[in-house]
């Protein structure tokens, strides 16, 4: 991924996004991608509608803040400095930073980790949107449930090597002509499910 995102050279093969060639137009790859980190990085003594307008002026943009920070729900918090957000606010504005400049492909390195149920699953919520806009999610999770409910389409991966790609009911189609078996337990909630529901299912103001 860090080949594709032009973060490291492509050591061999080759990659083309939207048609062009990573190794060879790198700048213009550039201008395609957004790419969210696992842990972002921002400059604390920043308020949250400054940090929008410095990344879109990088990329030569100039942009509505407040449009995109209500698009991740962070418009009450325009004023407020980055290092008064909590993990999965952040991850929140890390989303909306990489999408400044309108771009085709949205990288995601294992964007939930660390983030409690309520945070993770709204999280979930703001991934959709970015698809159903017409954008290209490309993600990195180790949480399964996280990528059968969200991913198309899928490739595992082992020791650097991708195994299997599809969709992921054909996968675990797939294992199950194989003979998979496994003990059934129906059960009509599981724990998640409690504590969202014991703390609220809204959007608590500390995520």
């Amino acid at each position: 991924l860090e080949m594709m995102e032009t973060l490291r050279s492509i050591d061999s093969g080759t990659v083309k996004i939207n048609g062009i060639d990573v190794a060879k137009y790198p700048q213009k790859i550039k201008y395609l991608i957004g790419v969210q980190p696992q842990s972002p990085a921002f400059q604390d003594k920043t308020k949250l509608t400054e940090v929008i307008e410095m990344f879109a002026a990088s990329y030569g943009e100039k942009v509505d803040a407040m449009n995109f920070l209500r698009d991740v729900e962070l418009e009450d918090k325009a004023n407020s400095y980055v290092e008064d957000l909590s993990g999965g606010q952040k991850q929140r504005l890390s989303i909306t930073t990489a999408l400044v400049h309108g771009p085709k492909v949205f990288f995601l390195d294992e964007p939930t980790t660390g983030l409690d149920p309520q945070a993770r699953r709204h999280l979930w919520d703001l991934i959709e949107g970015v698809r159903d806009k017409g954008i290209s999610v490309v993600m990195t999770t180790h949480y399964m449930d996280e990528a059968e409910v969200l991913c198309d389409r899928i490739a595992i991966m082992d020791n650097g090597k991708i195994i299997a790609t599809d969709t992921p009911k054909n996968l675990i189609k797939q294992l199950l002509k194989r003979g998979f078996k496994k003990r059934q337990y129906v059960e009509q909630a599981n724990l998640e499910d409690v504590f969202i529901d014991l703390t609220g299912k809204g959007l608590r103001e500390n995520q």
